[in-house]
């Protein structure tokens, strides 16, 4: 039986995770998909084709991706190459205080350029994508034309 995990399954946004996949025959051709839905309701997804090695594993980190959204060896290449399902929209997170981006991963048999509601995944997970740290202060910055925000760590 499949088997997705990321690890960790927490964590800041700007640190990578390891994706892993397990359980899945010699050689079996899968699609990894990576999808989010940002506060505003938008879809973002990426996908890359992989061939499972001789364990029945697929290691983004390890493993070349065949093609999809990208190609080649990219450990954190799911999370990188997400994009909007409607044109001209950009992934922003608004409030990075309250709330993670949760992308969730999942992994389909064979080569899926587009996936229904009727395809069920071998496998799916969740993994929190966080915009500040616990104990961090964000102070808005306001001063003329200058806006930003300063993050004071605790």
């Amino acid at each position: 039986m499949a088997e997705i995990t990321v690890t960790p399954q927490s964590s800041l946004a700007d640190r990578p995770v390891q994706v892993q996949v397990r359980g899945l025959s010699p050689s079996q051709l899968v699609t990894l998909r990576a999808s989010l839905t940002d506060e505003q309701g938008e879809c973002f997804q990426a996908r890359a084709f992989f061939r499972a090695d001789a364990a029945g594993e697929v290691d983004p980190g390890r493993h070349a991706a065949l093609g999809g959204s990208y190609a080649g060896v990219w450990p954190m290449g799911l999370f990188w190459f997400l994009q909007p399902d409607t044109l001209f929209r950009r992934l922003v997170k608004r409030d990075v205080a309250g709330s993670p981006f949760l992308v969730r991963l999942e992994v389909f048999d064979g080569l899926r350029l587009v996936t229904g509601p009727q395809d069920q995944p071998l496998a799916s997970c969740e993994a929190e994508r966080w915009y500040m740290g616990p104990g961090m202060q964000r102070v808005p910055i306001r001063e003329g034309r200058v806006r930003g925000a300063l993050f004071l760590p605790p």
